[in-house]
């Protein structure tokens, strides 16, 4: 082990110990994760666009139905049932949902379509969720007939009908949060200690921070195999590294995000799974000038001279070396997971010569001999936005920035807070930003950035392209067979006019202690089958846990 423990030995005994209900009690099987974040809105409507909340509440919430094993988002019969045992079509724009009677929350009231017609309004409210209520907006209403039929129309037939009603907005405890008012939810008490339907409880939360979660015992659909779960949050990467090496830890979501992967690729007690990330990284064009968002950006409203700055570098060798072996280069804003159901158009190889050429071609040279190239009496000279807590990005940014310096491009790094990152970003007030954001398995998500109306207020960069507003559209309401090839349409687009450097689709390596048995890692969800997991026969229960 490299480095002092993450965390002292007394206080990770005292976090394992299992506290029995009483002297006969059996000893429980524990799985300890560690995570970078504390997870602080587990509640579906409240996720705020954080894998790790999202992560956990799926934990805690189960959804009416699930994406199936190829989590292929418009095939229907790939869709597992969870909270609705069957659902039927009695026209194109119509579902209805028959829920599993013996479905209850964690305080015993069972769930009803009361329940998920409270959750899918809230949702669709622009409101209160701008992002959901867009994603939403072919709901013409949801309605409930009894207690256990829920009745969702659309505006027109499209293939994710049962996508959309399904994932984004699990449903909720009516009975619990009707007297709540929306805008209070995120503060009340219910967000502390959340009451959930799905296979583990929210136990308690400890400094450090660490949750606890234990397995609900009345969970319908069988008891969990595992009957602890312990997050432990870690935001510093070498904190992670630590846990994995000295055994503290059973689980990390991907050691490719961790300084100084290499040593962690082959410890004899983990099993590796490589498992398609959401996870997008990528550099963004600002099309509008930060200074006055009126008005076009001096430099990068030029297709060419963004061309030119892919051209300089060497995005493979780049991003290996960052993000481990197993990501990938994209050349359209298509993740490992979204990449699945969308085919990605050809990737831009590093070309330094034709950079040169192509830029020489539209004008920038370096007329006064200071090493930096300029036209019209301006530098070739811009500021890249990079968040300071993400040391990956911080490290791709700073060999960009010599990449681009060797073609004679001035790029000043910007590195900020993350809150003051977000804030320039939201705002427009950068030239390029280093940014990752985590994709739905949809690929009718794209709108939200890469549409000129944003649906949702993604698209910060200003970027807007007629072809690619009509591809994503009509894409979006098309058939099975139809919308690949309109979306591929799209992405070649996109790749053509290069308003990003699209950097790196990340390709997770999940380390799992070989203890465990029957393990399946989520793309879009890493840890919501745990509950399907179990100890390997022959194995202790709890090692020196119990």
């Amino acid at each position: 082990m490299t480095g002092r423990p993450a965390f002292p030995a007394a206080f990770l005994s005292a976090l394992l110990a299992v506290q029995p209900a009483a002297s006969q009690a059996p000893p429980q099987a524990t799985l300890v994760i560690a995570v970078a974040g504390d997870p602080d809105s587990p509640v579906p409507t409240l996720w705020r666009n954080s894998q790790g909340n999202r992560e956990l509440s799926d934990l805690l919430f189960l959804r009416l139905a699930d994406l199936g094993p190829t989590l292929s988002t418009i095939d229907e019969a790939s869709f597992v049932p969870r909270l609705a045992r069957r659902w039927t079509r009695s026209d194109p724009v119509t579902l209805t949902f028959e829920l599993d009677p013996r479905a209850r929350w964690q305080d015993g009231v069972p769930v009803t379509a009361r329940d998920a017609v409270f959750a899918l309004d809230r949702a669709r409210d622009p409101a209160l969720s701008p992002q959901t209520g867009t994603l939403l907006r072919r709901i013409r209403s949801v309605s409930a007939e009894g207690d256990r039929r829920v009745v969702v129309r659309f505006t027109e037939p499209y293939p994710e009908q049962l996508y959309d009603a399904t994932y984004h907005a699990p449903p909720l405890p009516a009975h619990l949060l009707e007297g709540i008012p929306p805008e209070s939810l995120a503060a009340s008490a219910f967000v502390g200690r959340p009451v959930g339907n799905g296979p583990y409880a929210l136990a308690r939360r400890s400094p450090g921070p660490v949750i606890e979660l234990t397995a609900n015992p009345g969970f319908f659909l069988g008891r969990p195999g595992i009957d602890r779960i312990l997050l432990l949050g870690a935001k510093d990467p070498e904190a992670r590294a630590n846990l994995l090496l000295s055994g503290e830890v059973d689980a990390i979501d991907n050691i490719y995000s961790l300084p100084n992967w290499s040593r962690l690729e082959r410890l004899p007690s983990y099993l590796y799974y490589p498992v398609p990330g959401p996870t997008l990284i990528y550099a963004t064009f600002n099309q509008r000038d930060p200074a006055d968002t009126a008005r076009p950006h001096p430099i990068f409203t030029d297709p060419g001279v963004r061309r030119a700055l892919v051209l300089a570098l060497d995005r493979e060798e780049l991003v290996r070396g960052v993000y481990g072996p197993l990501a990938r280069v994209p050349d359209g804003p298509l993740s490992s997971l979204l990449a699945r159901s969308v085919d990605a158009p050809p990737v831009i190889r590093p070309d330094s010569v034709g950079a040169r050429r192509l830029l020489a071609a539209r004008g920038w040279s370096d007329h006064d001999g200071d090493g930096v190239l300029d036209k019209d009496g301006r530098p070739l000279a811009f500021r890249l936005l990079v968040p300071g807590i993400v040391a990956a990005r911080v490290a791709l940014a700073s060999r960009m920035q010599e990449a681009w310096r060797r073609l004679g491009v001035r790029v000043d790094l910007d590195v900020v807070e993350g809150a003051v990152f977000i804030e320039r970003r939201n705002a427009g007030r950068f030239d390029m930003d280093m940014y990752g954001v985590s994709q739905d398995p949809s690929p009718s998500g794209l709108r939200q950035s890469w549409s000129c109306s944003g649906f949702g207020g993604s698209n910060v960069m200003h970027y807007c392209d007629a072809t690619v507003d009509s591809l994503l559209q009509l894409a979006a309401g098309s058939d099975r067979a139809r919308a690949p090839q309109l979306y591929r349409a799209a992405m070649r687009r996109i790749a053509e006019d290069v308003p990003a450097v699209f950097l790196a689709a990340l390709v997770f390596g999940t380390p799992v202690h070989r203890r465990f048995t029957n393990v399946v890692v989520r793309p879009e969800s890493n840890w919501s089958l745990v509950w399907q997991w179990a100890l390997r026969p022959g194995q202790a229960i709890d090692r020196d846990r119990q």
